[in-house]
């Protein structure tokens, strides 16, 4: 079909929920994107931080085509093999004993939420249930992880929304803790905000929080949907800060791009779940687990954190010298390959429309901040080339704003 026949089928017939770009994807490759008619695209966003092996990795092709062929569903009424490998592999290079799985990152959460509430409620501490999260956070869409995600924005057409959730702001212990009081539960955060444009913590920030949760008896949550999996450079986020938390969620990059969720935690609050407390129809089929399996251990095993970490450090210090020599990029930040860049204007949407237009993908938060979230495979090359592209956009959309 050509563009316009898709673009006004889509019209018809789909919520109108995205605003998307005037491109339809055929075929990937690597890092490359191909559209309908044949142009190629670098992709920097990895479909939003998910397809941290690139496009069509043969590990995860051959692990989803050979599981398809096999078995993909039969419910959580049974044993699974690819389920329990998954959780061990988790388990075994995490802090987490135990593990559940879920169909996406808000169902993680959701999850957590509900872990924590129940983890008081059978200690004998109903009254105990009030979750504080961060302003410009992102949870989820669910109204539970509606109402956690510190964002009016996101808030003001669908209240009222779920109640017992108090956001405070990044990086302020003192707010924290002044926020806390005899119903709190949990404190939930993310070790580096995504959705508001890439905001990480201070590391005496969240050794802050981890003290201050062990002295107020409060559970401390991480939500590393988006920062977990290599993207910051490391395995998982927390493994930046020298704490550990007591429940993690993880889903996006999870198995490149199929579907799938994962609460994480400490034995002694995931013993809190008992039969009939949680579950899900999907979650952790054998074809999700198996993909999950395939591409954890690729990560593992190709020390894609690792290359997180050097080719960061290296697109964060293109990307500087680029700020010294124009004045549009205001700040440069972030931890391995989740980086965000503030312009000076508000012109972001008008320089990612121009690197489109240029062959490379990358996204925006709000009007003024271009977010690059490529794969985990990315190279010095990839990085190279995209540089002096981004530069003359830059260059030029500074002369005209």
């Amino acid at each position: 079909m050509r563009l316009n026949e898709i673009v006004e089928m889509d019209r018809k017939y789909y919520m109108n929920t995205f605003n998307r770009a005037p491109v339809c994807f055929e075929r990937g490759e690597g890092m490359y994107l191909w559209d309908i008619d044949g142009k190629r695209y670098t992709d920097l966003l990895a479909g939003i931080a998910v397809s941290v092996l690139g496009h069509s990795h043969s590990a995860l092709v051959h692990a989803i085509t050979d599981q398809a062929s096999k078995l993909i569903h039969c419910s959580n009424l049974y044993y699974i093999e690819s389920q329990a490998k998954l959780a061990r592999l988790i388990a075994e290079n995490s802090c987490a004993d135990k593990v559940f799985f879920a169909n996406s990152g808000a169902e993680a959460n959701e999850g957590a939420i509900k872990l924590a509430r129940l983890y008081f409620r059978k200690k004998g501490y109903p009254e105990k249930y009030e979750i504080i999260t961060l302003e410009k956070s992102f949870h989820g869409r669910t109204l539970a992880t509606l109402a956690a995600t510190g964002q009016e924005k996101y808030h003001k057409d669908y209240c009222p929304l779920t109640p017992k959730f108090l956001s405070v702001p990044i990086n302020d212990l003192d707010a924290l803790e002044k926020a806390i009081n005899p119903h709190t539960c949990a404190v939930m955060l993310e070790p580096i905000q995504g959705e508001s444009g890439v905001n990480p913590t201070t590391h005496e920030y969240i050794r802050g929080v981890r003290e201050l949760c062990d002295r107020k008896d409060i559970l401390l949550i991480f939500d590393e949907v988006q920062c977990g999996l290599g993207r910051t450079g490391k395995l998982f986020g927390y493994q930046h800060y020298g704490v550990e938390p007591d429940i993690f969620t993880l889903a996006k990059g999870l198995a490149g791009g199929f579907p799938i969720g994962a609460l994480c935690a400490k034995d002694s609050v995931a013993s809190a779940f008992e039969p009939g407390d949680h579950g899900s129809t999907f979650g952790g089929n054998p074809l999700a687990c198996r993909a999950g399996y395939a591409v954890l251990s690729t990560i593992l095993n190709e020390k894609l954190c690792e290359n997180s970490e050097r080719m960061g450090q290296y697109l964060v210090d293109s990307l500087n010298r680029l700020k010294k020599e124009n004045p549009l990029i205001k700040e440069v930040r972030g931890k391995g390959l989740m980086i965000g860049i503030e312009l000076t204007k508000p012109a972001a949407k008008a320089v990612n429309a121009k690197c489109l237009e240029q062959g490379f993908l990358a996204g925006i938060v709000g009007d003024s901040i271009i977010r690059l979230l490529p794969p985990l495979i990315i190279t010095k090359q990839d990085i190279d080339e995209f540089i002096p592209v981004f530069g003359s956009i830059l260059a030029r959309e500074g002369l005209h704003s």
